[in-house]
């Protein structure tokens, strides 16, 4: 299919119904507006903004298929396919959309041999040179249909195997090369995978360039990596303003509100790395705030200090911005504390300008004053020293979207700062956090850390631990090598040292099944199976 041209057209446009499609090339094609409704109404989208993610408009009476209202130039349910040289221009929702079923639906929903065909798990063929300006989404590679049609915002990515039946066969890397996109209302390019390489990428006047979000964390080497790309926060081109707010501002605005915070790239969800890319024009102005690197914001999901940039190069561009959390903004404001602890490891220095650091948000706890300088402007801090993770108990133990004071809540304290944990916190070697609750066990955790790294914790109120080895004092406790404790009358003192990298401790993240590098239990109640200093000074048995 080459060569043709579309122009106001109403639900997907070019289209692959039923995901057994495969082996075609769709190249050189141009879709312009392509519309949910015939008569003008607006679409009622299911995305992941506040504004519209519910799923009623799935449901609506005047489509034809569930996903009808948030309609795409470009409807692909199989990767096995090539797409070359297409242009997706003014979709009203999305221009190119790959909406992978786990396996086929429509006419052939339960035929025989459909249960062996895997569209999330099969190698994307091509998709390269292909352009996305003026939609809502400019590429939206997630949210794929069930057997009914109807998607939900959250799931559906796309791991490619050797062998789509067999998930222990080797993992493939997929590419996209040579994506452009400008004028995106949302997004230049949201997916959801395992495994994914973009190259070439050109990003311009978009709301937001770059969001990709776990398939199954530590599956394969990395969940994303972009590589030798430029990002544009605002080009040349001032588009067509036409709203007072545009007409004062001198240029068209990807959002309604002017005041919406423009951000190039944002991390979300475990393993990305950034390399050799270029990020022209993020500065904050007047009307609004702007930003190269960023956080979905402001999730409470999938965090990493195992992201990764290197060789990133910076023109007008204010290099990282991690805004007060503000719930208009938000993609999603759950309980837990993920971008509350946000981090990436800065390997040789090109944003902050110390190799091997970390860049943190500054919330008192993961940064401090004495080895990290702080980034007011920034909302981050350039930290040195190591970076892992802390899980107190297994992240189920804390709601995903809780609202209001927590449930016997646990607060962390260094320094004369305040934290209140909930899912996950980054948290720096060599920190003294003291962790005050009211609960009477907790299990503590540390991975992404590297050999030999620790972190000791101060808990008033608990006397015991199981494991660990007694020390007699608060210095040796200090000097200890081993994963240690120490109790005096005020509280248990207890040192976690990461003593094997490899993480072999229980399971704290649920996705993925991610593991702990070192943890102990501790307790307010006195236990048998604990050798520790009495107050008269001998070991009980």
């Amino acid at each position: 299919m080459q060569n043709n041209v579309t122009y106001n057209n109403v639900g997907h446009c070019f289209f692959l119904e039923d995901a057994v499609e495969h082996g075609n090339q769709i190249v050189h094609n141009l879709a312009i507006l392509t519309k949910c409704h015939p008569d003008g109404k607006p679409c009622e989208p299911t995305d992941l903004t506040l504004a519209h993610q519910s799923p009623a408009g799935q449901s609506a009476k005047d489509i034809l298929i569930p996903s009808d209202n948030t309609a795409s130039s470009f409807w692909i349910t199989n990767p096995d396919n090539v797409y070359r040289g297409n242009v997706a221009a003014g979709s009203e929702a999305i221009g190119f959309w790959l909406a992978l079923p786990q396996h086929p639906t429509g006419a052939f929903l339960g035929k025989e041999g459909s249960n062996k065909i895997w569209p999330r798990r099969t190698r994307l063929r091509e998709f390269s040179g292909n352009t996305a300006h003026s939609n809502f989404d400019g590429v939206m590679f997630d949210r794929g249909p069930g057997p009914d049609g109807k998607f939900n915002v959250g799931g559906a990515g796309h791991i490619s195997y050797a062998d789509p039946n067999d998930t222990k066969s080797q993992i493939l890397v997929s590419e996209i090369d040579d994506y452009t996109a400008y004028k995106n209302r949302n997004g230049a390019i949201w997916t959801r995978g395992e495994n994914d390489v973009y190259r070439n990428m050109k990003l311009a006047d978009n709301a937001i360039g770059f969001t990709h979000a776990s398939g199954g964390a530590g599956l394969a080497p990395f969940t994303s990596r972009v590589v030798d790309s430029l990002f544009v926060g605002e080009s040349a081109n001032i588009g067509n303003p036409r709203t007072p707010a545009e007409k004062a501002y001198g240029r068209s605005l990807p959002k309604e509100a002017a005041d919406f915070p423009i951000r190039g790239y944002e991390y979300y969800d475990y393993r990305h790395d950034v390399v050799d890319t270029t990020f022209v024009n993020y500065e904050p102005n007047a009307t609004r705030d702007a930003g190269a690197l960023s956080y979905l914001l402001f999730t409470s999901f999938g965090m990493s200090t195992e992201n990764t940039v290197k060789g990133l190069k910076f023109v007008n561009a204010k290099p990282v911005d991690f805004p007060a959390m503000e719930r208009r903004w938000a993609s999603d404001f759950g309980g837990r504390a993920a971008y509350r602890s946000a981090a990436f490891h800065d390997l040789d220095g090109s944003v902050g300008g110390v190799p091997g650091a970390y860049i943190v948000i500054d919330n008192g706890i993961a940064s401090d004053e004495k080895n990290c300088e702080i980034k007011a402007s920034w909302g981050a801090a350039v930290c040195k020293g190591d970076m892992g993770r802390l899980s107190i108990d297994d992240t189920k133990a804390f709601p995903e979207f809780a609202t209001g004071p927590a449930a016997d809540p646990v607060v962390l304290q260094r320094d004369g700062k305040r934290f209140e944990y909930n899912g996950e916190t980054t948290i720096p070697s060599g920190a003294e956090i003291r962790v005050a609750t009211a609960r009477d066990k907790l299990s503590l955790n540390l991975r992404e850390m590297d050999k030999g790294s620790w972190v000791i914790f101060e808990l008033p109120g608990f006397t015991s631990t199981v494991g660990g080895t007694p020390q007699a004092s608060l210095e040796a406790l200090r000097a200890a090598s081993t994963t240690s404790y120490f109790k005096d009358d005020k509280a248990l003192w207890v040192k976690l040292v990461v003593e094997d990298p490899i993480p072999k401790g229980p399971v704290v993240v649920q996705v993925g099944q991610l593991r702990a590098q070192a943890n102990i239990d501790v307790s307010k109640q006195r236990s048998v199976a604990t050798a520790s200093l009495d107050e008269a000074g001998g070991q009980r048995q």
